[in-house]
């Protein structure tokens, strides 16, 4: 199995989700620099966490034509599974790959913490780790993460299960107070119509060892990569 995960200026969640990748498949990811055209035939391809070219404009929206994305967007329109973790859904977004934005926290704060999360449909290669409606603890770390769009958008959303993670309470209740970045609907990870390309927001990469604090990340590796191989 080969996964590349690919690299922008500004990138700073490589490394941890390399290690989480190593850790699960035990083998290192291949790393690709976003000015290649090309990559190496692969399984698939993660975009990491961090602040590409620095957030200007709008988070994502300069790594979005970076000349590698144009690969990207062939390689998923030939199924080839596509991750955006953060950073890496927000250039999912601005790429057009998937639909919506995200606006500045609710609290127009950096946010930095652990959260839970609801899984909201266990039936995808992302999510078949976990049991629908389970309840997991994993960080945030993001200013720009208050993910929007419009109601059609939305409801389609819902209609075709395509909401992959919810904000959520410790017991999986829904509440104002527990979306802390005011997304709609609390929605924290979508999957595309193919449901083939995920973004979502928190960082499972970030949750697989002890030493973290939560292993509630190592199941979304162990069940995507178990899929793939």
């Amino acid at each position: 199995m080969r996964i590349v995960v690919l690299i922008f200026p500004g990138s700073n969640r490589e490394r941890d989700l390399c290690a989480a990748l190593a850790l699960v498949t035990g083998r290192e990811p291949v790393r690709v620099w976003h000015r290649d055209t090309t990559m190496p035939k692969c399984d698939l391809i993660v975009l990491p966490g961090g602040f590409a070219y620095g957030d200007y404009l709008r988070c994502g929206a300069m790594a979005a034509h970076s000349p590698i994305m144009r690969d990207v967007r062939e390689r998923a329109a030939d199924g080839v599974p596509i991750l955006g973790i953060c950073n890496g859904f927000q250039i999912l977004t601005e790429a057009g790959m998937l639909p919506g934005a995200l606006l500045p926290n609710r609290s127009l704060r950096f946010t930095c913490r652990d959260i839970h999360l609801r899984v909201e449909n266990n039936q995808t290669i992302f999510t078949c780790g976990y049991a629908a409606g389970q309840t997991i603890r994993v960080p945030v770390a993001h200013h720009d993460g208050n993910y929007t769009a419009d109601a059609e958008t939305l409801d389609r959303l819902e209609d075709q299960g395509l909401v992959a993670f919810r904000y959520c309470g410790l017991d999986g209740d829904l509440s104002e107070a527990v979306n802390f970045n005011g997304s709609a609907r609390a929605i924290a990870g979508i999957l595309s119509d193919s449901r083939t390309v995920l973004g979502l927001m928190p960082h499972p990469e970030n949750a697989v060892d002890p030493l973290l604090g939560s292993t509630d990340g190592r199941a979304f590796f162990d069940g995507l990569i178990g899929t793939l191989q």
